[in-house]
């Protein structure tokens, strides 16, 4: 099958981008593909970090057109005209907020006239965590022209069918992401990010406030005169920093606290799972997490909030917890309870298990089986 695909993509950064590589490999196996990622993906000022790119000697490279602009509707019309002529037998959209709704739906319209490109979207979110003016007008301009669905959780295949009851959909798990290399020893992770403690505690990725940081700040300092332990916050800060700052200072977390505040480049991310003992999400609101599928490639436990769909991926008490969100006095004592009855070994063998269920072609197999189904 000849297959495009549309999406963040190398040499731009983060989870998107890493999920598109891992996709393009599995396709890659058995299809002819083309991946067109963003020469501009978002304006520079609408943008809270540092760079979009990722780059350096152990980035894995997947072939790439640069060619999509977020914001030049004369670009959307081109590469929409490009994509029609070249017929693929499907063309995958990667969705994840509505800003990037129009471009895809203008492109998605003049490519559907061609009458043989099958249209497939993989929705990561549909209704966005900070919602904005006009996000439900652009997704379903988008969607409108979509023929088939792909959900990574049930919260998101419930908002697809608020909006499109009679959509053609598969609910298929976000895979593993496997890109990060090995593990390492905890003895060689931590000598490398220089902790000393034997109780490692991971909060990991971009910082936004949905993800619940000052949550989990005044859980640990509810048990921070009941056991020694380090919170290290590894992630690139897209909400304001100084209020977290302020909040560890507040609470006397100077000392439990260890913050790498850039973005994390890919040769890096083992370290911080391979140095930790548990990963913490105390998020607010949630569709599902890129960050459950890091951690469950390095066999870590999570302790989590029970939220969108987490809870289908973190089985509690199994793989880890799962507590109330906006809940510090639940979540410090599921933190306690993790180390008090020493259920790391317990559980990492138990994530072991379940690694099949979150393997790439099991999803390629799933979403190749939705869009070849012939449709009564």
């Amino acid at each position: 099958m000849k297959i495009t695909i549309l999406s963040a993509a190398y040499p731009l950064r983060g989870g998107i981008a890493h999920f598109a590589g891992l996709l393009f490999k599995e396709l890659a196996k058995k299809h002819s593909l083309e991946v067109i990622t963003f020469k501009r993906q978002y304006p520079s000022f609408l943008f809270p970090g540092k760079t979009q790119l990722e780059l350096g000697d152990d980035v894995e490279i997947i072939p790439t057109k640069i060619e999509m602009d977020s914001i030049n509707p004369f670009n959307w019309v081109k590469i929409g005209r490009k994509i029609k002529r070249e017929t693929p037998d499907l063309l995958i959209i990667k969705h994840w907020m509505p800003f990037f709704a129009p471009i895809y739906g203008t492109i998605a319209r003049i490519v559907s006239k061609n009458g043989k490109t099958k249209i497939a979207v993989i929705c990561h979110n549909i209704i966005p965590h900070e919602k904005k003016p006009g996000d439900r007008v652009f997704t379903k301009y988008f969607f409108n022209s979509v023929e088939y669905f792909i959900t990574m959780s049930k919260s998101v295949q419930n908002d697809l069918l608020s909006l499109y009851p009679k959509a053609k959909q598969r609910l298929l798990f976000h895979p593993v992401y496997s890109n990060f290399g090995n593990s390492v020893s905890k003895d060689v992770a931590r000598k490398k990010l220089e902790l000393k403690s034997d109780k490692i505690l991971l909060f990991f990725g971009f910082i936004r406030e949905y993800k619940g940081l000052d949550v989990l700040l005044e859980a640990i300092a509810l048990i921070k005169d009941k056991m020694d332990f380090t919170l290290v916050i590894a992630g690139e800060f897209y909400s304001n920093k100084e209020k977290y700052i302020s909040l560890i200072q507040h609470l006397e977390l100077e000392n439990y606290v260890k913050i790498f505040s850039d973005f994390i480049p890919t040769k890096e991310v083992k370290y911080y799972f391979s140095a930790s003992n548990v990963v913490v999400l105390p998020y607010k609101s949630a569709t599902q997490s890129g960050i459950v599928q890091i951690a469950n490639n390095f066999d870590i436990p999570m302790i989590s909030t029970n939220v969108g769909g987490l809870g289908e991926v973190i089985e509690s008490g199994k793989t880890g917890y799962l507590v109330e969100k906006e809940n510090p006095e639940q979540l410090a004592e599921a933190i306690i309870k993790y180390f008090s009855e020493n259920k790391e070994a317990e559980f990492v063998e138990n994530i072991k298990n379940e690694a099949a269920k979150y393997s790439w072609s099991e999803f390629v197999t799933g979403m190749m089986e939705l869009v070849e189904t012939k449709q009564k």
